[in-house]
């Protein structure tokens, strides 16, 4: 009788064993699809649009474009309308409470601590190519 429990014991765990490889075969099979060594670059309107003020182009290259024009960053791409619209319809009041208190992976005042209200409003007319509601 003891044989018999030690080789079910045994069975079982070369039985779980094996399974644990199977699951861990498929994990590392996962995560390999799922790599890619081509990173597709930002679309060129992202990188290149700069607003036509020499003040607000200032502030945008130094603080907005660090996210806005980098699709790893998860902002919303500057001229990217469909992006945008969602933020858009939360209203002018909300845009600019998330821009001075940070909001999800935004910062605080967005990078730009000098920045004014109504520049944190032209900056995302800008960036959202729309107009505010």
């Amino acid at each position: 009788m003891p044989a018999t429990t030690v080789s079910l014991q045994s069975s079982s765990v070369a039985t779980w064993h094996r399974g644990g490889h199977v699951v861990l075969c498929l994990a590392l099979g996962g995560l390999l699809v799922a790599c890619d060594d081509k990173t597709a670059p930002p679309p060129a309107a992202a990188v290149q649009q700069m607003p036509a003020e020499p003040a607000l182009a200032r502030i945008y290259d130094s603080s907005c474009k660090l996210c806005h024009a980098n699709p790893a960053a998860g902002a919303p791409l500057t001229g990217d309308v469909q992006a945008w619209q969602p933020r858009i319809a939360q209203g002018a009041d909300t845009l600019l409470d998330h821009s001075i208190n940070g909001y999800n992976g935004m910062p605080p005042m967005g990078l730009c601590v000098q920045c004014s209200e109504e520049q944190f409003l032209a900056l995302i007319r800008f960036m959202s190519a729309q107009d505010l509601q």
